[in-house]
């Protein structure tokens, strides 16, 4: 049994440049969860935000789950693992991984001390060098599962999810309306008026439905209460946010609307497909934060588009 520490706390997206920010990609970290097959008979350590727990405790594959904070620093630094896989290019936490003892492997990022900047471990170049050229961020048809398999040296062969909280909920809805996304990309939100339309559609077509903000406002604040909420649907229809992610790990059917940031690089095992405005517009990804159009682009997507692509599946 080897001893495994995996560190990635969110606060750099795996496609996404560093901005030094401390706002937290859950979805991303979910989606890292993949990895944690590689590693099923070994001793994993994971490093995250506290805000990411309810995401990786009572996961089977990982021994403990440690805070990023001042005491977990100082232990890591006494500790020894065979192999530290550090997927975080903040600048500080690349400079703590390199200072704890790997008795064999490193892989993803680590710090020059030169520049003061991240740097890829050979086989995390692809996407250092994805992050720093918009052309090849439009480009890239690879998934973040194929990258995160890449950067340890595997071949992802259509590992999933690994969720460790079980859910105390049955399916008693049709469809869900995840309406909210996080702080870091407004932009990824559909209009308002398209969710209010796409809910009386499936009303008037007594398709039961439960929309995320109407729901028990619990869900907006607890993650174990929005799993829950996320496992009463049958079908998620969802921005690009941890919602999407979350439906994918309990593989629901999901339907997820994206604009700002590449399709390209969800997986959707099967059980959905991306929806795109129409027509595209050029700029799309554009990975920004703030809309650089007069009109975003997600008001593109109709929401009787969403309505006769879940109409096929109920």
């Amino acid at each position: 049994m080897n001893k495994i520490l995996i560190i990635k706390t969110g606060y750099s997206e795996l496609l996404d440049k560093e901005n030094n920010s401390r706002k937290v990609s859950l979805g991303d970290i979910l989606r890292t969860t993949c990895l944690l097959h590689l590693f099923k008979k070994d001793n994993v350590s994971w490093v995250t935000d506290e805000s990411a727990f309810p995401l990786l405790e009572k996961n089977p594959y990982i021994h403990r789950v440690l805070p990023y904070d001042l005491t977990t620093t100082f232990q890591l630094m006494a500790e020894e693992f065979d192999t530290v896989i550090n997927l975080e290019k903040t600048p500080g936490i690349c400079a703590l991984s390199d200072r704890i003892r790997a008795r064999r492997n490193r892989y993803g990022f680590t710090f020059n001390s030169q520049s003061g900047t991240a740097e890829p471990y050979a086989m995390a170049s692809n996407i250092l060098t994805v992050c720093a050229d918009p052309h090849l961020k439009k480009t890239n048809k690879k998934t973040a599962q194929e990258l995160l398999f890449e950067t340890v040296g595997e071949t992802w062969n259509k590992e999933e999810y690994v969720l460790g909280y079980t859910p105390k909920t049955d399916e008693i809805f049709d469809v869900g309306l995840n309406t909210q996304v996080g702080q870091k990309w407004p932009t990824k939100s559909w209009p308002s008026n398209h969710w209010d339309k796409l809910e009386s559609l499936l009303s008037e077509n007594k398709i039961k439905t439960s929309r995320q903000e109407k729901n028990n406002p619990l869900i907006l604040g607890d993650l174990f209460k929005y799993i829950d909420w996320i496992n009463s649907c049958k079908v998620l229809v969802s921005n690009d946010s941890l919602g999407l992610h979350l439906g994918i790990a309990l593989k629901k059917k999901v339907f997820g609307l994206f604009g700002p940031t590449p399709h390209l690089e969800v997986y959707f095992y099967g059980r959905g497909k991306a929806i795109l405005p129409e027509p595209v517009p050029s700029c799309l990804p554009c990975f920004e934060g703030k809309c650089l159009r007069e009109r975003n682009c997600l008001e593109d997507i109709s929401p009787n588009t969403i309505y006769n692509e879940v109409l096929k599946i109920i």
